[in-house]
């Protein structure tokens, strides 16, 4: 059988992992698909590519920021030539449906677009000195070898989000793609190579997160970790850089709530609660996971919303056709069954779906039904517990007070939703749920670059992407320029 063979970014250069090690990337509709063989790394190959990436950023740092985001506004013109290409790519090695990786790719064109105007908007600001004859400023800095490691349900927007601000702002990055989509990741820095980046500047290396992972946050030359994955990993992550003082930004899980009041446009929420619970076959940190339901609309909410997800056309991604794709291995087929089982467990009502399919041409594959729970409580866990699946828990509440006290109820906080024709309701919950995005009238998942993405409590430890990523790939510097050809001791000449 042949298939194409890919190798590490190192200093420019296409190396095999010094192991000689590999793995092969699989089709998860269709494992007879073999999507390419892809580098099994270790830490010798994480000291080769910061090393580059070292050697690299001495002289990229230098490039002024304006020529820098040239790059990236190249890099977004070729992605949308390339948009097709990398989405059947993309779909062939994480399983999503055509549709939603072609948004995929969009996504890292318009972070390209957004990224490249802040070229010429990395402000630091001036202010008054306390003392005459003295000018004081801040400017931002680059913070030196960034660490990115990325995870495969999106697997060219994420990176994207991490290496764009991370480079305009002047840093060198070592990229360690999720294993199993490292493909995505390596179309995306090779747009990122054709379009004019210097070699050893960004540097991938392919692998497992104990060989490769855990040597990028341990290097001593690796200044930041930027990091989005599971809240267990993310909390490994963060104590593991904490040894070394590494600055680390966190994006992790979710258990998100769309709350659906009697006022609700039942047909939007509907809508917005099946393309929230099961678009990306459920494998979304802000995936529609709890469906909150007041009591006037729960039992027709119920049967129509059962009857929708029953509906659903699971498949293989590239037919155009269907609308779930499958989940992304066998392990995370093992979740859902997991949860499935631990739902009845607790008393949990069965309404749809449940089980794996295996039947057919989903044998070649890794399919889960879409899968609905109703009577489900909140101290349930599958109602506070992430399954990253195609399983969605419906909740009946009274008042909106316990609505808002349920969606709060979790670990969690990173997308809500409420859908609702009063105003006044509106604000109240966009006041009082906690999470990083509350949605008035659509579901929980979506993201726009140019606002920050992140969460609270165990979804993420108060960094963001999007608006604020460039906060945590720069430093400040303050900057004092004392022209009074004197002395002066700041505190104590000023002294009343």
């Amino acid at each position: 059988m042949t298939y194409p063979k890919y190798l590490n970014l190192i200093g420019g250069e296409w190396l095999p992992a010094k192991s000689g090690k590999t793995t092969l990337n699989l089709n998860p509709a269709d494992h007879s698909d073999v999507v390419g063989e892809f580098p099994a790394s270790g830490p010798e190959d994480v000291n080769a590519a910061v090393a580059a990436a070292k050697k690299a950023y001495a002289e990229w740092r230098l490039v002024p920021a304006p020529k820098r985001a040239e790059v990236l506004m190249r890099t977004g013109l070729l992605l949308k030539e390339r948009k097709e290409q990398f989405a059947s790519d993309m779909t062939r090695e994480m399983g999503k449906v055509l549709a939603e990786t072609r948004g995929d790719v969009q996504e890292a064109i318009d972070e390209a677009f957004y990224v490249a105007g802040e070229g010429r908007r990395l402000f630091g600001v001036t202010t008054p000195s306390e003392l005459q004859n003295k000018f004081a400023m801040s400017v931002r800095m680059p913070v030196g070898v960034c660490g990115l490691i990325t995870p495969w349900n999106f697997p060219m927007a994420i990176p994207s989000w991490k290496l764009f601000p991370a480079l305009v702002a002047g840093n060198a990055c070592v990229i360690k793609p999720a294993t199993d989509t490292p493909l995505s990741v390596y179309n995306l820095v090779r747009t990122l190579v054709d379009a004019g980046l210097p070699p050893g500047v960004v540097n991938i290396v392919s692998g497992g997160g104990g060989s490769v992972g855990n040597a990028l946050v341990d290097h001593p030359d690796v200044r930041a970790i930027s990091f989005t994955g599971s809240s267990e990993v993310g909390s490994h992550v963060g104590q593991r850089a904490a040894a070394t003082f590494k600055p680390v930004s966190l994006e992790m899980g979710g258990k998100n709530a769309m709350i659906v009041m009697n006022d609700a446009n039942l047909d939007l929420a509907l809508d917005g609660a099946l393309w929230g619970s099961f678009g990306t076959t459920g494998q979304r940190c802000t995936a529609t996971s709890r469906i909150l339901l007041q009591w006037g609309i729960a039992a027709e909410f119920t049967e129509r919303f059962v009857t929708l997800a029953k509906e659903l056309k699971v498949g293989n991604g590239l037919d155009e056709s269907i609308e779930v794709g499958p989940q992304v291995n066998a392990s995370q087929i093992e979740t859902s069954k997991s949860y499935v089982e631990i739902a009845l467990g607790e008393g949990a009502k069965l309404l749809a779906g449940g089980h794996p399919l295996t039947q057919g041409d989903y044998a070649k594959g890794t399919f889960f039904e879409p899968t609905v729970f109703g009577g489900v409580t909140p101290s349930m866990r599958i109602a506070r517990e992430e399954v990253f699946g195609p399983v969605v828990s419906l909740i009946e509440f009274d008042s909106f007070e316990q609505a808002i006290e349920i969606a709060n109820s979790i670990d969690y906080g990173l997308s809500t939703a409420i859908f609702t024709k009063d105003v006044n309701r509106a604000f109240a919950a966009m006041r009082d749920l906690e999470a990083g995005i509350t949605y008035i009238n659509a579901p929980t998942i979506g993201a726009e670059v140019h606002l920050p993405f992140g969460g609270v409590k165990h979804t993420g430890n108060g960094h963001r992407e999007g608006l604020g990523a460039i906060d945590f790939f720069t430093t400040w510097k303050a900057v004092y320029v004392d022209y009074s050809d004197k002395l002066q001791r700041a505190q104590i000449d000023n002294a009343e």
